[in-house]
């Protein structure tokens, strides 16, 4: 069982750090403005013959053109001709310098100062300040939205997946002044949270206008795709990524019920994969027959346990040596000293290893007796 389990480490190693990777790329490409995606080949993803047709999308694509009609038609719902100006001197002021959320964010912190607190809470550790006023019906769409997504895309910036969720999934990507970036940062949400089935429909989404969204959110979104569908459920890469959220949890000081859950339910899937590998190996075990099996010599049958004698039959004889003068039982010339360290690193705990190298140091410092043969 301890080759199997080493064997699935190492390979949920290996995947998680391809995943760290993947997921601190994501959050840098978060940080970049929009108009720094990258080129998109002529013709966009039609150009490639080799891709299969795509629907319609189901959402429109973000443009300046479109987030110039949607700030227009807002501050023209607006009747205090103050608030109006402020908000239309706040959105041109801030391109071409930054990102369409950004500046609508701008825009809507200038005209009501309720979004600027709402907005400079992300970073207060007590919490977020208080949405509920967003429901109230004087709040225009355009405002609400652009406040959800602004906070959400923020605090996925800031690791909080299981927060910004919630906010993003209540703005709707066809009203959104952004709708890549909604759709983006909501898929990053359920990528975190193991969210597969829920993540790849909205990876899916996103990828309908694969060619016309930005460069990095179109790459990151493939790969996280393909990391979604090859996950399977209860294995140990699963229980890892698990394990590493409650770590992020308890990073953000959120050690209540639902970090709690997810503990206990990491114990659980452990308990279930040894189980399973105990009766995989019993299974191979029993199969081999003969009369080796299960008789304690070792030999292709079922391990000895720890606590019953082993039943060997030789003389019990060992070939004597005698110690030339200065040497000492325990002093093992330089390379065999390592060679048994490193097997004891391999087969053991840490702190074995730990006092086992500090025995030998006392050993060769005079401080340490070497038991009498």
């Amino acid at each position: 069982m301890r080759a199997s389990l080493q064997s699935a480490g190492t390979a949920a190693h290996a995947a998680a750090g391809a995943r760290r990777w993947l997921v601190a790329l994501v959050a840098g490409l978060a940080t970049v403005p929009a108009g720094a995606a990258g080129p998109v080949a002529p013709g966009g993803a039609a150009a490639d013959d080799t891709q299969e047709v795509r629907r319609q999308p189901s959402w429109p694509a973000a443009t300046r053109q479109r987030a110039d009609e949607l700030v227009a038609a807002w501050l023209g719902s607006i009747a205090d001709p103050a608030a109006r100006a402020r908000g239309a001197e706040a959105w041109t002021a801030s391109f071409p310098a930054t990102d369409l959320l950004d500046a609508a964010m701008a825009a809507t912190g200038a005209v009501d100062p309720r979004a600027a607190v709402a907005a400079a809470s992300v970073d207060d550790r007590r919490g977020l300040a208080d949405l509920a006023w967003l429901g109230e019906s004087s709040v225009a769409p355009f405002e609400r939205d652009t406040l959800r997504a602004w906070i959400g895309r923020e605090l996925v910036r800031r690791d909080r997946f299981d927060e910004a969720l919630p906010v993003l999934a209540s703005v709707d990507p066809v009203a959104a002044v952004d709708p890549a970036a909604v759709l983006f940062h909501s898929a990053a949400c359920q990528h975190w949270l193991l969210d597969s089935q829920v993540a790849i429909t909205t990876l899916d989404r996103l990828l309908e206008r694969a060619g016309e969204i930005p460069l990095r959110y179109e790459r990151v979104a493939r790969l996280l795709r393909a990391d979604m569908a090859g996950l399977e459920d209860e294995s140990l890469d699963h229980i890892a990524r698990r394990m590493r959220d409650v770590t992020r949890r308890l990073g953000l000081g959120r050690a209540g019920a639902r970090t709690r859950a997810v503990q206990d339910g990491v114990i659980e899937s452990l308990d279930k994969l040894i189980a399973r590998l105990e009766q995989e190996q019993q299974s191979q075990s029993g199969g081999g027959g003969g009369a080796g099996s299960g008789s304690g010599s070792g030999q292709g049958g079922q391990p000895m346990d720890d606590s019953r004698p082993a039943g060997g039959k030789g003389p019990g004889e060992v070939t004597r040596k005698d110690l030339e003068a200065g040497e000492g039982w325990g002093q093992l010339p330089p390379h065999k000293r390592e060679e048994a360290l490193q097997q004891i690193g391999r087969e053991y705990p840490a702190h074995y290893r730990e006092a086992i190298e500090q025995y030998f140091k006392r050993l060769a410092a005079g401080e340490e007796q070497p038991p009498s043969r």
